[in-house]
């Protein structure tokens, strides 16, 4: 039976380069995200190229029960994914009290609801990879981004907890951390002030992961970069107050 890839926020940047690695490896494809009209274009470019199934699903991630709701939708489409990349999410930038609730209620619905529900609805049924995109600002405080830093530090926790009470399956769990990568990313936060470390490409940043996935053993997470990997290795041996001071003066706070 041919695998099938669930990939979320894949209109665009990481989820549009994962869609595409794994449709050429054969894989059948599920593209979720809001943008419908980026989705059938895709969704139809991969099925030309690559000659399998991709089923392009309109929606809105950011609303309780999501997990459920894409499920039945898929269910009721014969599509039973078996692997699953939680690549939806968005950030903000600023001081926290100037940030606008509603918009830092969707990051964390997005970033960390969605992605916990999703994983729950699915991974049951998985037995090819669960990928979750976490970020290099997920190993250290990042002040004037202090809840999309939290959120992704609850993904690189949730995911390396997950690789370890399914440590004996055959499932690979892992969690993703890309540092600044050509996306729409900085696009939608509205500064470059965040782009810490030299930019890397979509490809680049999926071929890291693709090589994780591909090992013998696949570690719980990576890092994409190795400028990315010697500052979130460092930062783990220096002093907490030290490596928020050094954050929140590259992050302009």
């Amino acid at each position: 039976m041919t695998s099938t890839v669930l990939i979320t926020g894949a209109s665009s940047g990481l989820g549009e380069e994962f869609a595409t690695r794994f449709a050429a490896r054969g894989e059948n494809v599920v593209l979720v995200a809001r943008r419908a009209d980026r989705l059938n274009t895709l969704a139809t470019r991969i099925e030309t190229e690559y000659g399998v199934t991709a089923t392009a699903v309109a929606m809105d991630l950011g609303v309780p029960g999501v997990g459920r709701s894409l499920r039945n939708t898929l269910a009721n489409k014969g599509i039973t994914p078996t692997s699953l990349v939680n690549n939806a999410g968005f950030g903000t930038h600023g001081k926290f009290t100037d940030e606008d609730s509603a918009r830092i209620a969707a990051e964390i619905a997005l970033n960390v609801s969605a992605l916990v529900d999703l994983t729950h609805a699915f991974l049951p049924n998985l037995t090819g990879a669960l990928i979750n995109i976490a970020s290099t600002a997920a190993y250290q405080p990042t002040p004037n981004m202090a809840v999309y830093g939290a959120t992704k530090a609850f993904v690189l926790n949730f995911t390396e907890a997950l690789a370890y009470e399914h440590r004996r399956s055959p499932l690979k769990i892992l969690a993703l951390s890309p540092g600044p990568t050509r996306t729409e990313f900085f696009d939608v936060l509205g500064t470059g002030d965040a782009a810490v470390g030299n930019f890397q490409t979509s490809e680049q940043v999926v071929s890291t992961a693709l090589r994780a996935l591909d090992s013998r053993r696949t570690p719980a997470s990576v890092v994409s970069g190795l400028s990315n990997k010697f500052s979130a290795g460092s930062v783990r041996l220096a002093p907490r107050a030290l490596a928020t001071v050094i954050s929140g003066r590259l992050l302009k706070a």
